[in-house]
C-alpha cells in the first residue's frame, strides 16, 4: 500500500477512534468532540495507545481533550509572531542566512501543541514565487523546508524545488522539518529517496519525536535509509506535561534516538498557543531533565533546551 493510501486510512472521527481506544462513558465525556484543530491520527500511532485510557502519551499529543477550552493568560493564537516575519505568501524569513519555506499546510498527524494551527496557509499548489524568493536573496545560505509537513508534498513538487535551489550556487544546506516517518514511514519511498539522491546540497533531516514509543523498527528502517544517502538525521521535540516530562522518558527517548544514529538536537519549551495550557512544563523541571539526561548518558545524547522568543535573532538557550 502507498503512503498516500495509508494517510487516507487516518482517524479524524472522534467517536470512532474512542471506539477504537476503547474508552468508556466517562472519559468520552473528556474528547472535545467539535475542535476547531481536526482530530488527524496515523493508524499506526493509534495502535500504540494504550486502550481503556486517557493518560497514554501518544494519546495526549494527537486526541482532543476538553483542557483545550480551558482560557489561559499568554497562551494566544500567534505566540512565534510568524505573521510578523511573513516575507511572501510561503516565506518566513526571521533568522540571519536562512529562511523557512512553509511549503504546504498539510501534515501526516495534528499535534494538539502545534504552534502553527492557526497560521494562514497559502495553499496554492504554486510554487515559482517562494524559488524566486531563494533565488534573489542571495545572502541566504540555507533553506528549510516546513509547513505544515514538507512530506505531504508529491515527489514531483520537492523534485521541483530541490532541482531549482541545486542550481543556486548561495545555497549550502537544505533542511527538512518532519514528523511524517514517525506515523507513516512508508512515506520514505524509493521515488523520495531519489528525488533526496539527486540534491547536491548538504541536506539535513530534523525528525519531531516526543516519546520512545513513537520509535519502532520500520520507523528507524526508514530513516536509515535517508542517512545512507549522506543526510545528517537529528531531532527535535517539544517538552509536554503528562507525554515526557519524567527522567526515565527523557533518557530512553535520547537514547533510542542516539541508538538509531539520530541525533537530540533541541528540546522546545512548549510555545504558548491557546489551548495548549495543560501540557505546559515549568522551566526549572526542564532543567532537572536534562541534566538527568545529561549525568546519565553520552555528551551527543543530550538535547539543548530551548524557547523561541519572537525578534530574538536565534533560539534562546535556557541551559
Amino acid at each position: 500500500m502507498s503512503w498516500k493510501q495509508i494517510l487516507k486510512q487516518n482517524f479524524t472521527q472522534i467517536n470512532e477512534l474512542a471506539d477504537y481506544l476503547q474508552l468508556t462513558e466517562e472519559q468520552r465525556l473528556r474528547l472535545l468532540q467539535r475542535p476547531k484543530f481536526v482530530l488527524n491520527l496515523p493508524r499506526r500511532l493509534a495502535d500504540k495507545i494504550v486502550k481503556g485510557t486517557l493518560d497514554d502519551p501518544i494519546l495526549r499529543q494527537f486526541v482532543p481533550l476538553v483542557d483545550e477550552r480551558v482560557e489561559t493568560a499568554g497562551f494566544i493564537q500567534d505566540p512565534v509572531c510568524d505573521g510578523t516575519f511573513r516575507k511572501d505568501k510561503k516565506i518566513l524569513h526571521k533568522y540571519s542566512k536562512r529562511a523557512l519555506l512553509v511549503a504546504t499546510s498539510a501534515c501526516a498527524m495534528h499535534c494538539r501543541f502545534c504552534f502553527r494551527q492557526n497560521f494562514p496557509y497559502e495553499t496554492s499548489p504554486e510554487v515559482e514565487g517562494a524559488i524566486q524568493y531563494f533565488r534573489e536573496h542571495t545572502d541566504l545560505d540555507e533553506v528549510i523546508f516546513s509547513g505544515g509537513d514538507p512530506l505531504s508534498l508529491p515527489d514531483a513538487t520537492l523534485d521541483r524545488y530541490l532541482g531549482a535551489f541545486n542550481e543556486m550556487s548561495h545555497l549550502k544546506r537544505i533542511r527538512f522539518h518532519t514528523r511524517f516517518p514517525v506515523g507513516i514511514p512508508e512515506r520514505i519511498d524509493a521515488g523520495f529517496l531519489s528525488v533526496l539522491n539527486k540534491c547536491r546540497k548538504q541536506v539535513y533531516f530534523i525528525l519531531h519525536c516526543n516519546h520512545p514509543k513513537e520509535l519502532d523498527a520500520d520507523v528507524v528502517s526508514a530513516l536509515r535509509q535517508i542517512a545512507q544517502l549522506g543526510v545528517v538525521l537529528l531531532n527535535q521535540s517539544v517538552l509536554l506535561k503528562g507525554v515526557n516530562d519524567d527522567e526515565k522518558v527523557q533518557l530512553a527517548l535520547s537514547e533510542a534516538l542516539v541508538n538509531a544514529g539520530i541525533i537530540p538536537y533541541y528540546l522546545h519549551a512548549l510555545d504558548p498557543v491557546h489551548g495548549t495550557a495543560h501540557f505546559h512544563v515549568p522551566d526549572s523541571r526542564a532543567l532537572e531533565l536534562v541534566q538527568h539526561v545529561q549525568q546519565n548518558s553520552s555528551g551527543y545524547a543530550v538535547p539543548r533546551f530551548v524557547r523561541e522568543e519572537p525578534g530574538k535573532p536565534s533560539k534562546t538557550y535556557l541551559m
